[in-house]
């Protein structure tokens, strides 16, 4: 089974940032230009970049996909994106010009129906972010709280055919706080569906710890804070990885 170290590039007018716990309030700058951070990871070896446009999340349309695109036609590596997708023309727009997964978030929780038959269409191009709350989705760029809870959600996706979970806790994200180890791995249980980790990564250990349950379907771990404050090297996480 394959674990799968995703470096993420989370993008705010036009700059790569991060946040804490999802706080718009709480931002830090660590890059003038998504695409030469994504540069640097692509000569470190990784196969894939998590890139996410969060402005397109809080606003629900694409604002930074320029950045995106440059990345998935210029750079040798994989790309998934997630922010500000809710349309099936929003999609195909990413897929269609060289992007290689697409993550729906806010429209799998408002128009499941939708979700469902873009899973048809489109496969394992699709992810499904599940990003939680003290176990419930959130929506809108984490700014608005759902009445679903995750796991409910990834069983009845599931069954309609996703293939892959990214599951974020947003208590965890952006703190260096560990990940949430016990429901990233109940996720991947309860719906039998490939899950990767998001949110809270701070040490090795913690990528080693997830590595442990590739088993149960934990395929991988996205990791952001932790790189560009040094925690550990990309080339160090890259090592971690299994085929």
């Amino acid at each position: 089974m394959t674990f799968t170290i995703y470096p993420a590039i989370d993008m705010r007018d036009g700059k790569c940032v991060r946040l804490e716990q999802g706080d718009f309030n709480k931002e830090t700058i660590y890059g003038e230009n998504p695409f030469e951070v994504a540069k640097e990871f692509a000569e470190m070896g990784a196969s894939w970049i998590h890139m996410v446009d969060l402005d397109g999340a809080k606003e629900g349309s694409k604002q930074n996909a320029e950045h995106v695109l440059r990345v998935a036609k210029e750079l040798n590596c994989r790309v998934q994106i997630g922010g500000g997708i809710r349309s099936e023309e929003d999609v195909l727009y990413y897929l269609e010009r060289g992007v290689d997964r697409v993550i729906i978030g806010s429209l799998a929780v408002r128009d499941v129906e939708t979700t469902k038959q873009l899973l048809g269409k489109y496969g394992e191009r699709i992810a499904i972010g599940l990003d939680a709350r003290d176990g419930y989705v959130s929506t809108a760029g984490w700014l608005k709280q759902s009445e679903i809870k995750a796991v409910d959600l990834g069983k009845e996706l599931a069954e309609a055919g996703a293939e892959t979970f990214i599951y974020t806790d947003i208590a965890k994200d952006g703190m260096l706080s560990g990940p949430n180890t016990k429901e990233i791995v109940r996720l991947a249980q309860d719906t039998g569906v490939n899950v990767i980790a998001s949110g809270g990564i701070k040490g090795l250990n913690d990528l080693e710890e997830l590595k442990q349950y590739t088993g149960d379907h934990v395929v991988g771990s996205i990791v952001g804070k932790a790189l560009y404050t040094n925690q550990f090297t990309l080339k160090e996480a890259l090592d971690l990885e299994v085929e």
